[in-house]
């Protein structure tokens, strides 16, 4: 008969370690994933989500890590478990890169087998001897792991994160918990209007007494992917065309005038040895991010396309404003005025979006402001105040200039009443590292250890526990 399952009942501390042994916790995201101890200010793995597939005599290898899908390898292509909307799509690969992130920095490595080494000679006894070394070996098999999830995963989706922690991790004891959540607790908040602007998508997640309130959790593809995307268009488009030329391609490079024709010597490679198109996507992408944590901004006050207070334009506004330069890596540079502004525009104002016929334009619901609105509609017409004082803005592209002060001015317009307070990190580390460290927190505090799900548990009760126990 199966036994009852209590939320209240604390498990035994012997069933996952006890507080002598550190928690794990793991934040994966669709650019990057962390991983680091509980307790400590910042996570000490922090790798890409994205993953290198080379050919080789045994089929195609996967490889892990910064270095990995940095290097110009022969074919290489770029690959990602994880899809925009931050669902899982290939739950093997998906693990094998969690473990990556855990093993390389923070835990051993399974000992390799010793007949297969190349160390031993070969021997019946030391055969027997390694017989179950694999099974017994993992990853975690001292560590319990606290996992980070999107407001918007399926039950089976946190089923499979249980089963891999206990069964293929050995981990003694798991808990899954929403990254919303995690972010209020980073700024010491129990309820909230958290903001996360991530690479893929932007989520909105009320958060009330600690848990998420699924009716208002929202989320769009308006983030830094498609600020990406935006400052495609505007350097395609512009008069001469803005060239986008990766660092890996480019051999040398002769310093040019502003506005001035690049003058480079570029890479070759051989025939049928050139890296996928994937690859060179993700070098523009690092361009593209060190342009909008350098040039670009969001413009205030008012609206980009309105009008100013003196009967003029906030376009002719933008173009007295200081421009500011971008070298390029073939040596391209110029300077950036209004440009600047434009490519975050459309995040508030769907009218100032760029579009062509493979990126087509948001529709008005997708905008920041609405999709505020529409996660507030459905809530509680009584907890709206509290959380519109606690708006809690978190993730990397919301590091870029004047987005905090464009936000909170939005929102003052669409809600006059109430008063609104934006809490933000200031440090790059804090903002972009927010749910791991909100995981750090919880998963160090002294009364965590009642809320574990144990392995004895999850033998018991099955992968379903986790939906019963993580809400």
């Amino acid at each position: 008969m199966t036994a009852t399952l209590s939320n209240t009942t604390a498990p035994n501390t012997a069933d996952y370690g006890g507080d002598e042994i550190s928690a794990l916790v793991l934040d994966p995201g669709y650019s990057v994933t962390r991983a680091g101890f509980a307790g400590e200010d910042v996570p000490k793995s922090v790798i890409p989500s994205f993953y290198g597939i080379v050919p080789s005599v045994s089929g195609p290898k996967h490889l892990y890590g910064e270095n990995a899908v940095h290097s110009p390898l022969p074919n290489i292509e770029i690959g990602n478990p994880v899809s925009q909307n931050g669902v899982v799509e290939d739950w093997d690969t998906a693990t094998q890169l969690w473990e990556y992130a855990i093993t390389s920095r923070l835990t051993n490595t399974k000992p390799s087998n010793p007949l297969t080494n190349g160390l031993n000679d070969k021997s019946d006894d030391l055969k027997q001897e390694m017989d179950g070394v694999e099974t017994q070996e993992r990853p975690l098999d001292e560590n319990p792991l606290l996992m980070s999830e999107t407001g918007w995963n399926t039950g089976k989706g946190r089923e499979k994160l249980i089963e891999i922690a206990m069964e293929n991790w050995g981990s003694p004891a798991f808990w899954l918990a929403r990254s919303g959540v995690l972010s209020a607790f980073s700024a010491g908040k129990a309820s909230a209007l958290v903001i996360d602007v991530g690479a893929a998508s932007t989520s909105i997640t009320p958060v009330h007494d600690g848990l998420m309130l699924k009716k208002g959790t929202l989320r769009c593809p308006l983030a830094g992917n498609y600020i990406s995307d935006q400052l495609r268009l505007i350097f395609s488009t512009s008069q001469p065309s803005v060239p986008l030329t990766p660092h890996y391609l480019i051999n040398s490079k002769t310093p040019v005038d502003a506005g001035a024709p690049a003058q480079a010597s570029y890479r070759t490679f051989p025939s049928g040895t050139e890296p996928n198109p994937s690859f060179r996507a993700l070098q523009e992408e690092r361009i593209l991010t060190e342009f909008k944590e350098s040039v670009v901004a969001v413009w205030s006050p008012g609206r980009l396309g309105g009008h100013n207070q003196h009967g003029g334009t906030n376009l002719d506004s933008a173009r007295t404003q200081n421009a500011r330069p971008f070298e390029m890596p073939d040596g391209y540079n110029q300077l950036f005025g209004v440009e600047r502004y434009r490519a975050t525009e459309s995040l508030f104002d769907v009218k100032m979006a760029l579009s062509d016929a493979s990126h087509h334009a948001p529709t008005p619901n997708q905008t920041l402001p609405q999709m505020i609105a529409q996660s507030l509609s459905q809530i509680d017409v009584d907890i709206r105040p509290h959380l519109l004082s606690n708006v809690v803005v978190v993730g990397g592209s919301s590091l870029i200039h004047g987005f905090n002060e464009r936000l909170k001015q939005e929102l003052e317009a669409m809600y006059p009443g109430p008063r609104v307070r934006i809490f933000s990190p200031g440090s790059v580390v804090e903002r972009k590292f927010s749910s791991w460290i909100g995981g750090s927190i919880l998963a160090s505090l002294g009364t965590f250890h009642q809320m574990w799900i144990s392995k004895k548990e999850y033998d018991e009760h099955g992968p379903g526990i986790v939906e019963k126990r993580c809400k």
